[in-house]
């Protein structure tokens, strides 16, 4: 009963990350000619707000040089990158087709590991991504959402894919930045700074293409629902739904806590469906149960 309120704040955690695909997708259809503008506006928000609670959880930190190269790397992969995949992808397809797309994440941060930490490739591993693969197919050949054009959605998801291969790229980045033997000018630093300083990073990486946009398609007049969808992103999917994930592991651990990420999808066609009227069908069911299955499989290995 002690966490009554955590597993309710968790429980908001996957909604609000859920609802991110619905919000993106506003963004990006409304704010067609200017998605990474969008998501600079985006950071432009929860940078300072990150910072702010950098300073009154954990004491102001800068990092160190050697600590800034690691950083921008994660930010590249984790921010920016993420960011303009995520974006273009919200302009082509579904909310609900891209919140199953995502959650290949955890399953391509297992082959990364095989390719670059040289981590054995086991049966489970195998069998979870030939589980995932057959999960995409279902999601590809069989979505509900018809009335989006094939070759546009499969482009979205595509793009959505590529966001998910950038954000495992950037977990085992973290992972490595996390583990780093203390020096007079280096260690290793905590999630909350790696999360603070590479959104930091991020954000300077998008500035000239968000201002490239401005330059070439002139000013753009954000509307009510996009700048309601921003705010949204900025610091309820961001900000607070990150210190409350954290929050989770600290207190009952990260396998617990993990577990809620499975019901993100959930939300994401459940919002897209009813604030976006996208379908539902018995393919986002069948392709749920078939990459969530995958990416299980697949870390049981990692923890063998």
């Amino acid at each position: 009963m002690n966490h009554v309120g955590l597993h309710a704040r968790l429980w908001l955690v996957a909604a609000f990350w859920g609802i991110a695909w619905t919000a993106g997708r506003v963004i990006a259809t409304e704010m067609n000619a200017w998605p990474v503008f969008g998501a600079w506006l985006r950071y432009l928000i929860a940078v300072p707000a990150f910072l702010l609670w950098l300073k009154f959880s954990e004491g102001w930190f800068v990092p160190t040089w050697l600590q800034w190269r690691r950083l921008l790397w994660i930010g590249a992969c984790s921010t920016f990158l993420y960011q303009v995949l995520f974006m273009y992808g919200m302009g082509w397809t579904a909310a609900g087709d891209a919140s199953l797309m995502i959650t290949l994440n955890p399953l391509f941060t297992s082959i990364l590991a095989v390719l670059v930490l040289g981590h054995p490739m086991t049966k489970e591993l195998g069998g979870g991504l030939a589980l995932g693969l057959m999960g995409i197919v279902v999601l590809f050949l069989a979505s509900p959402n018809v009335d989006l054009p094939v070759a546009e959605r499969w482009l979205g998801n595509a793009f959505i894919a590529a966001s998910a291969l950038a954000w495992a790229t950037a977990t085992l980045l973290i992972r490595k930045a996390m583990d780093v033997e203390e020096t007079d000018n280096d260690g290793p630093m905590s999630p909350l700074q790696i999360t603070v300083w590479s959104s930091a990073v991020g954000l300077v990486f998008l500035t000239p293409w968000s201002g490239y946009e401005v330059a070439s398609g002139g000013w753009p007049v954000v509307d009510l629902a996009s700048l309601a969808a921003i705010v949204f992103l900025a610091l309820l999917s961001t900000v607070l739904a990150y210190v409350w994930f954290a929050e989770g592991v600290k207190r009952i651990g990260p396998s617990r806590t993990s577990t809620y990420v499975y019901l993100v999808p959930i939300f994401g066609i459940l919002s897209g469906h009813l604030l976006l009227n996208e379908q539902l069908g018995w393919s986002l069911v069948l392709a749920l149960v078939l990459i969530l299955s995958g990416v299980s499989l697949a870390q049981r290995s990692t923890k063998a």
